[in-house]
């Protein structure tokens, strides 16, 4: 692994929902630090770094893992990561108000299990073709569109 990947807390995101594209693709507009390196599921770079994340736990939830080893998964993840990116430092303080980040999990859940419903009522993938990546040494997938 390079030194890069140690370095940065490396994001995974399911790169076959439009969704989850559209959502990856404003974190690197927002990324102004360059913290996070995004990395879609079924690139073999996800397995090396969360080895002891089965497919299925990965499918179920976005993950952020540390430099440290440390896993961050679903809204703990958005809370993680928002506290490294200064527009998304507010909200993620929110969710360190007790008894939020349990609420923040059950939507979260809600949202993951319905996300592919979602990208076709909001139109994900035509919203995803509008917003551009920003283009950063060492993402994965986030410059390319979900596959259909």
């Amino acid at each position: 692994m390079s030194n890069e990947v140690r370095t940065k807390h490396i994001v995974l995101y399911d790169g076959e929902c439009s969704l989850c594209t559209f959502q990856s693709r404003m974190l690197t507009w927002l990324d102004w630090l360059d913290k996070v390196r995004l990395v879609p599921i079924d690139d073999p770079l996800a397995k090396e770094v969360a080895p002891g994340i089965t497919e299925d736990q990965l499918s179920e939830a976005i993950h952020c893992i540390t430099p440290e080893g440390e896993i961050h998964r679903g809204a703990r993840c958005i809370r993680f990561v928002g506290m490294r990116m200064p527009l998304l430092v507010l909200p993620a303080l929110i969710l360190w108000i007790p008894g939020v980040i349990w609420v923040a999990e059950k939507m979260y859940q809600w949202v993951s299990r319905n996300r592919y419903l979602f990208s076709k009522w909001f139109g994900c993938k035509e919203a995803c073709s509008i917003l551009p990546s920003r283009r950063r040494a060492g993402d994965k997938g986030a410059v390319s569109a979900p596959k259909s």
